[in-house]
C-alpha cells in the first residue's frame, strides 16, 4: 500500500482505548483495519482483550500490498477469528462493520495516475480538488460503518480546515464526531505529521465534540456543518456575523512569496554578484530576516537572481546573457533539471511564477511560521518575498501604513490565534486563505466608497492582466 506508515504501539492501544470506551466488544462483532500493513492494530485489540478479560470480536484486516499481506496472513496464522484479505479497500467491495480502526495511507493526488484520479472521482465525494487517499479511507470507512458502530482513524489534522477536505467536513457532520484529538506532532519517529485521532460514532449527531489540543486544552465543539474549516470554532473564536469588509476586499493579492524550487542557485549574497549579474538580481527577504517590526528600509544582505522580465514573463534563453552562462555551468544546470517542476517548465523557470507586477508594489510581509503574529511594511515595493514570507498587495497603495498598523493590532493577533492552524511547539501557520478572510474597519477604505475601492481592484487587476499579456506577445 502506498503510503503506509507504521503505527508506534503506544498510538495503537491509546486509538483501541477509544474504539471500547464505553462499550466492550462482543463475539458476534465484527472488526476492520481497512489499512492493516502488518497488523499492528489487530495485535493492538488482542492485547487490549486480554488486559480487559474480554474475548475478541471478529477482525478482518485488508492489506494490499502483497508482501505485508503474506507477514500478517502469518503472524495472525492459527488464531481463530482473524481473516487478512489481499484487497483494495478502496475499490473492493466489503461487509458492514461494528467497528472500524486503523492508519489510513497518506498518499498525496500527484503520486496518482490520471486513470486512478478520474475512477477515484467518479466513485467518491471526496475525491475533489488536490485530494489525498485518507480522506477516499475517511469516506469509505463512514460508509462501511454500522448503524450505532464506532470508528477512530489517525490522519493529518488538515481534513480540519482545508478547502479539498470541505466534502468529507460535510459527510462527517451527518454522524456523531465523539472526539477529535490533536496528538504531539513528533508521535511517528522521524516524521511530523501534525497527527489527529478521531472517534466517531454512526448515529445522527447530537451532542458537542470534546477536542483535545496539543497544549492540554479540552474543549467542547459544536463543528460547523457547512463544510466550512472546523479551526476557528476548535480554537475558540467567536462566532457572530458581521458585515465588515475583508481583507481581500481591498487588496490585488494575498500570497506566499516565490517559490524558485533551488533557493541555493537563485538565492546570492548580494555581495557577492559580478556585475554583469546585477541587472538580473532582485532585493529578497526571508521570514527569519523579518525581525524588529517596523518599515522595511535598511539594505538586505540578499539578491534573487529573477530570469523574468518585470512583467513576470520567463526570459527566452537566449537572453539570459550571463545569468544564462551561471545556469549552464553543469553542477548548477544539473541541480535545476533534478526540480519537479521541470516536468511541465523550461530547465530553468522557477517553480511558481512570480508575479512580479504585483509583488513589486507597496506591501506588507509576515512570516508564514510563527509564535506571534507580526506586519512590516515595505513601502518602496522593493523587496521580493521569499516562500518563508506572505506578501499582502492592497489596491490603495496610500493605506498601506495604516493597514499594516491595524495588522499589528491585539485584535488581529486575538483573531489569526482563533483561525490560524498549529504548526509545531504551537507556532501559528498564516496562510492566504485565512488572512483573506480578516475582517477590516471601514475606515480602511478611507474616503472612498466600497464600490469605488471594488471598481479600482478590479481596474488594477485589468491593467496588470493587459501588461502580462502585452509582455508575452
Amino acid at each position: 500500500m502506498r503510503g503506509f506508515v507504521p503505527t508506534p504501539p503506544e498510538i495503537v492501544d491509546h486509538m483501541v482505548e477509544r474504539l471500547f470506551r464505553g462499550r466492550r466488544p462482543k463475539r458476534t462483532d465484527n472488526l476492520l483495519d481497512p489499512g492493516c500493513g502488518n497488523g499492528a492494530f489487530l495485535r493492538g485489540v488482542l492485547r487490549w482483550c486480554a488486559r480487559n478479560n474480554v474475548e475478541p470480536p471478529r477482525m478482518v484486516g485488508v492489506e494490499s500490498e502483497p508482501r505485508r499481506v503474506r507477514m500478517a496472513q502469518a503472524a495472525f496464522d492459527g488464531i481463530e477469528g482473524i481473516e487478512v484479505r489481499h484487497s483494495d479497500f478502496l475499490i473492493d467491495p466489503n461487509e458492514p462493520f461494528d467497528f472500524i480502526v486503523g492508519n489510513p495511507p497518506y498518499v498525496s493526488i500527484y503520486s496518482l495516475s490520471e486513470s486512478e484520479k478520474q475512477k477515484f472521482r467518479t466513485a467518491y465525494k471526496t475525491a475533489r480538488g488536490r485530494f489525498d487517499l485518507y480522506l477516499l479511507f475517511f469516506e469509505r470507512a463512514l460508509k462501511s460503518l454500522k448503524p450505532g458502530g464506532r470508528m477512530v482513524f489517525i490522519t493529518p489534522e488538515k481534513f480540519l480546515y482545508v478547502s479539498t477536505a470541505a466534502p468529507l467536513r460535510r459527510l462527517l457532520s451527518s454522524f456523531q464526531i465523539e472526539e477529535i484529538d490533536l496528538i504531539d506532532e513528533e508521535s511517528f519517529d522521524g516524521f511530523v505529521t501534525y497527527p489527529t485521532v478521531t472517534t466517531v460514532t454512526n448515529l445522527p449527531d447530537s451532542k458537542p465534540t470534546s477536542v483535545r489540543l496539543r497544549d492540554g486544552t479540552v474543549r467542547s465543539c459544536l463543528l460547523d456543518c457547512s463544510g466550512s474549516s472546523w479551526m476557528p470554532i476548535i480554537h475558540g473564536a467567536r462566532t457572530e456575523q458581521s458585515d465588515r469588509p475583508l481583507l481581500k476586499d481591498i487588496c490585488i493579492r494575498v500570497s506566499c512569496g516565490v517559490a524558485t524550487g533551488a533557493d541555493d542557485i537563485f538565492v546570492r549574497e548580494m555581495a557577492s554578484l559580478s556585475e554583469e549579474l546585477v541587472q538580473f538580481a532582485l532585493p529578497t527577504i526571508s521570514g527569519r530576516e523579518l525581525t524588529s517590526l517596523g518599515r522595511i528600509t535598511s539594505p538586505l544582505k540578499y539578491s534573487m537572481l529573477v530570469p523574468y522580465s518585470r512583467d513576470g514573463v520567463l526570459l527566452p534563453e537566449h537572453r539570459l546573457g550571463s545569468l544564462g552562462t551561471y545556469l549552464c555551468q553543469s553542477h548548477v544546470r544539473k541541480r535545476l533539471q533534478r526540480r519537479t517542476c521541470t516536468k511541465r517548465k523550461p530547465w530553468y523557470a522557477f517553480h511558481e511564477t512570480p508575479p512580479l507586477l504585483e509583488m513589486l508594489r507597496p506591501k506588507i510581509l509576515c512570516k508564514d511560521i510563527t509564535q506571534t503574529p507580526n506586519f512590516w511594511i515595505d513601502e518602496t515595493g522593493t523587496f521580493v518575498p521569499r516562500h518563508s514570507v506572505y506578501y499582502i498587495v492592497p489596491a490603495d497603495a496610500g493605506i498601506a501604513k495604516r493597514l499594516c498598523t491595524f495588522l499589528n493590532s491585539p485584535g488581529v493577533a486575538q483573531w489569526l490565534t482563533e483561525h490560524c492552524q498549529r504548526a509545531a511547539n504551537g507556532f501559528l501557520r498564516l496562510q492566504s486563505n485565512v488572512l483573506k478572510m480578516l475582517p477590516i474597519p471601514d475606515d480602511l477604505f478611507g474616503s472612498r466608497p466600497r464600490r469605488v475601492m471594488a471598481a479600482l481592484q478590479l481596474e488594477l487587476q485589468a491593467g496588470l492582466a493587459d501588461s502580462e499579456s502585452t509582455a508575452r506577445r
